[in-house]
This record gives structure tokens, C-alpha cells and sequence, in this order.
């Protein structure tokens, strides 16, 4: 009897699933596709409905463009090790919808009409309605801070607003200070003039927050800055269950939590940003609360635990239903 080894297994096996391939004229025959399923995600949250949608992709390109902080040819060896592309680097829009029942809160509001990443994001109108959301419902925005990626989508091309019953709440130091008219003369100026279209016409319904408030009913907010200086997590209990909305905590699951001293060149203070990631994520991973975070692969709920001198991501389960 002839003696196989692992790859001459694996050779034939390939060989032979071309040549059903080759023969199957059905399959042949089939077009491709090209759709997926629409982007949204339910769960619970003790007694509270949690809704995911997305605002597309964001694309950031080459890895060293974005990331600073990593000894020579670490970045490569991580995205390596966790079969990720070393070339380019495309970040998600998680957005986070609650249904506690009485009220309806989305978290963050994705780009909008900004072209500054590309075609892609911006699809957030889209999903809400396709998951069954009308912005027309929605009654509070709450903005973790005011970078474009999060606070875009506020208003429309016609800068009417997205959200017409929806209060919006935000840390007064992330309002004041992307808002800054005296900024649109420095390098900041694409941010400062998105935070502006959007947050401006809204200012008599913004409803600023303090670090530890509990400013909606079970939503509290846990200052996380450095990122911005009013950048801000939320944890949200329901029942006997307590969540964590991180936002920007980390922009890479791997990268950032695998070595969360390293830097993103979006931060307004990077040493900072560090030093608050490794605290919080250490509080998060020694409490086993689980989180979500906006950055993270698709929905990017999930958990962290303690790995070496960082952290590891270990993503929820996705739920099938038929």
C-alpha cells in the first residue's frame, strides 16, 4: 500500500476537487453573487435590545502610516501572525443602536457625506432603516467624541438633520475644542470644519456630559482621553448585565491590544492615549465585561483577556437564526 504523506494528501485533494470543478457543469453554470446579507446584528443587553449597523469600511491604507510606537518589524509580524494583510489597513464602523424599551439611542454617527475616506463608509441611514430603525425614532445621539468618523453623520448634504427628535450628547471638552473657529488654521482643519457643519446647527439641542454621569438611564459616562481630549467610553447596565460601548479605546483589535503602549496617529495626545488604553483595558479584562468596540472586525462585540504584556480580542459567537 502506498504511503502518503500530509502535503501529497493535501495535492491530491486539491487535484481532485478541480476535476469535480471541472466536470460539474451545474456549478459552472451558477453566476456569482456579489451580495452579502444586510449589515446589522441584534443581541441583548440584560433586558435592553442592542442593534449593530454599520457605516462601511474605512480604509487607512499602509499600516506604518497610521501606527507609530513599534519596535522595527513588529507591525508586520503581527498582522502576519494573525493572517491579516501587512499592506493596507481597513478599520470597521460599528455603530451601536439601544432599544431599552422607553427610549432609542444610537451611538456615534459615522462619516456622512464626508469624502475624506473614500466611497465606502457613509452607508449609515442605509443600514438603520434596513434593520427596521427610523432616524425619525431615534431620541439621543451620544457622541464618544467628535472626530469625523463619529460625528458626520449628524447632519445631511443639506445640513438638515439626520436624527429631528434626537437630542445630542457630548463631552463640552470634544464640542469645544473641534469646534475652535481658531483652529481652521492649523493642520486640524478638515476635522474642524466636519465637527462644525455638524454640531453647530444642532447646538440647542447638545446636552453635554460629565465623566461618571449617568446621563441616560443606564448609560454612564468613563472618561477615556487622549485620543481626544473629551474621547469617552460608556458603560451601559441592564438588568444584572454591565456593557462597554469602548468607541476608540483601541482602533486595531490586534495591533493596539497586542501591544497597547503603541501609538495612532489620529490622537490628539498619543502618550496619553496609551496610558489610558493599557488602564482600561486592564479594568475591562480583569472584570470580564464584555464590549464593543467601533474599530473592531464586524459587529466587534466580544471580550479581552490579559496576554503577555498586552491583551487579546476573543470575538462573541455570531448567532445564526433561520
Amino acid at each position: 500500500m502506498p504511503i502518503f504523506d500530509r502535503r501529497s494528501f493535501l495535492r491530491l485533494g486539491t487535484a481532485g476537487l478541480g476535476t469535480a470543478l471541472l466536470t460539474n457543469g451545474a456549478a459552472a453554470r451558477a453566476p456569482f453573487l456579489g451580495t452579502q446579507v444586510p449589515a446589522f446584528h441584534r443581541f441583548m443587553i440584560g433586558s435592553t435590545e442592542a442593534t449593530v449597523v454599520s457605516d462601511g469600511p474605512l480604509p487607512l491604507g499602509k499600516p506604518a502610516a497610521s501606527f507609530n510606537g513599534f519596535a522595527p518589524g513588529e507591525i508586520t509580524q503581527l498582522l502576519q501572525g494573525n493572517f491579516l494583510p501587512t499592506d493596507d489597513i481597513v478599520l470597521e464602523q460599528n455603530i451601536l443602536v439601544l432599544n431599552t424599551g422607553d427610549k432609542l439611542i444610537v451611538f456615534d454617527t459615522g462619516v456622512g457625506t464626508s469624502t475624506m475616506f473614500g466611497p465606502s463608509p457613509g452607508k449609515l441611514p442605509t443600514t438603520l432603516v434596513k434593520a427596521g430603525i427610523q432616524p425619525r425614532d431615534v431620541d439621543a445621539i451620544v457622541l464618544s467624541h467628535a472626530h469625523p468618523d463619529h460625528c458626520g453623520g449628524l447632519v445631511d448634504a443639506d445640513g438638515r438633520a439626520v436624527f429631528p427628535n434626537a437630542q445630542v450628547y457630548i463631552s463640552s471638552a470634544d464640542f469645544n475644542f473641534w469646534t475652535d473657529e481658531a483652529k481652521l488654521g492649523s493642520q486640524l482643519k478638515p476635522f474642524i470644519q466636519i465637527a462644525r457643519r455638524n454640531l453647530l446647527p444642532l447646538r440647542d439641542r447638545v446636552v453635554f456630559y460629565a465623566d461618571g454621569q449617568e446621563f441616560l438611564p443606564g448609560v454612564q459616562a468613563l472618561a477615556a482621553p487622549g485620543h481626544t481630549v473629551g474621547h469617552t467610553m460608556f458603560m451601559i447596565t441592564s438588568g444584572s448585565e454591565t456593557f462597554c460601548y469602548a468607541a476608540d479605546l483601541a482602533h486595531h483589535y490586534v495591533l493596539l491590544l497586542e501591544n497597547p503602549r503603541g501609538e495612532f496617529v489620529y490622537d490628539t495626545d498619543a502618550k496619553q492615549a496609551a496610558s489610558t488604553r493599557a488602564r482600561l483595558l486592564d479594568m475591562l479584562a480583569y472584570d470580564r465585561i464584555r464590549l464593543m468596540g467601533y474599530h473592531f472586525p464586524w459587529p466587534g462585540v466580544g471580550h479581552v483577556v490579559r496576554h503577555g504584556e498586552g491583551f487579546h480580542y476573543i470575538a462573541q459567537p455570531v448567532k445564526t437564526v433561520l
